[in-house]
């Protein structure tokens, strides 16, 4: 009999979002920054701290208003990693911007603090660290090091929410940040995302740039009698239906992420045998780190073929993918960007990851069937 197909990813309703999406179908409010908005709105400037947040299509597009709000011309510097998506490249590119990518860590797979100094040039106007996994990079030497050099700091945090650094919640460490609310994150709405702003100076320029370039959040607030074009921008706005349906996942995002946390230790408990044997490596979490949950991946070995690992795993009806090609590799990374060192770890450690089906719902039987397949798969 055949096994049954374990997905990779699973979005997860707390039952609440088509009550709250047929609410705001029946408010006919369905541009953006209604009633729902304003509640995420105040759930994530109350969660993080950060002085303004707001709604976004995408990260991606929450990334691309940050670039905006930098001022970014032709030839700026902008410090990232290598090993993350395309998006925190793309948004500074589009501004004429050049990527400067430099390694990562072995132990977190985030930004080396101890690199960026070094690739800091006259050019250099922003850090752009990468929290990836929902991991913290080590934000206090970036800090300091964007302080010394008058830089800015543009937090990733794709999936870094309900995670946090020393007690600080990523995505508010930096100036700006960004949160994702695609259908693979923690707390999501298919697609949608938020910038957070950090330093108050920026908050009002955020807001008019989002808004087309027009104050017409403050005509709606009675701070002006009319609104028009103010500065450079675009329509960054979700609608209020999306709103309304993130709203129910910011309600029980203190449970999503408890549920997910309890898969993510199943997970490492399981694979602790694997990883004494030499099999494979587990993730590591600095213990000044609180993540998140939000997906769980090994290492292979580098004498192992992952192409064959993930082959085995789809044979088992198990879906395991890998994450991600670096930056530095791809055709539009070396016609864009350039390398500050020769990125090793980032290379060796990015062609050795596994991601392992990961969602809300996944039973313990169906983890230790992906954990006993892959000991077997790696112990031949």
């Amino acid at each position: 009999m055949a096994s049954e197909i374990i997905p990779f990813n699973r979005p997860y309703l707390t039952g609440k979002e088509q009550a709250y999406t047929e609410e705001a179908l029946r408010s006919r409010h369905l541009a953006g920054d209604g009633s729902f908005t304003r509640r995420c709105h105040q759930w994530l400037e109350a969660r993080t701290g950060c002085a303004k947040a707001l709604l976004t299509h995408s990260c991606t597009s929450a990334l691309d208003l940050a670039a905006i709000l930098l001022d970014l011309k032709d030839g700026d510097e902008v410090i990232m990693p290598s090993f993350t998506f395309v998006s925190t490249a793309n948004a500074f590119v589009l501004r004429g911007a050049t990527p400067v990518f430099v390694d990562i860590r072995e132990d977190t797979l985030n930004l080396d603090e101890r690199q960026i100094e070094a690739a800091i040039t006259s050019r250099t106007r922003a850090i752009a660290p990468v929290h990836y996994a929902g991991v913290a990079c080590e934000m206090n030497p970036i800090v300091a090091i964007a302080r010394r050099h008058n830089l800015r700091i543009v937090e990733d945090a794709a999936q870094g929410i309900m995670a946090d650094y020393r007690g600080s919640p990523l995505g508010a460490i930096g100036d700006l940040g960004s949160f994702s609310f695609h259908e693979t994150k923690n707390i999501m709405s298919g697609e949608g995302g938020c910038l957070l702003v950090k330093d108050p100076a920026l908050a009002l320029r955020a807001e008019i740039i989002r808004e087309k370039g027009t104050d017409r959040s403050r005509f709606f607030r009675g701070e002006v009698d009319k609104y028009t074009w103010q500065d450079v921008g675009s329509s960054f706005l979700p609608s209020e239906p999306t709103a309304a349906f993130l709203w129910a996942q910011f309600e029980q995002a203190e449970d999503i992420t408890r549920e997910r946390l309890a898969i993510w230790d199943r997970y490492h408990a399981m694979l602790a045998t694997l990883e004494q044997r030499g099999l494979l490596r587990r993730p590591i979490v600095p213990g000044h780190c609180r993540h998140n949950g939000h997906l769980y991946y090994v290492l292979l070995p580098p004498e192992i073929d992952r192409g064959m690992v993930l082959g085995k795993l789809r044979e088992a009806e198990i879906n395991a993918v890998f994450h991600y090609v670096p930056l530095h590799s791809s055709p539009a990374g070396m016609r864009f960007g350039r390398s500050h060192g020769d990125l090793t770890l980032t290379t060796a450690l990015s062609e050795r990851l596994v991601r392992l089906p990961f969602w809300i719902g996944l039973q313990e039987t169906q983890q230790q069937r992906i954990c006993d397949t892959l000991g077997a798969i790696l112990g031949r």
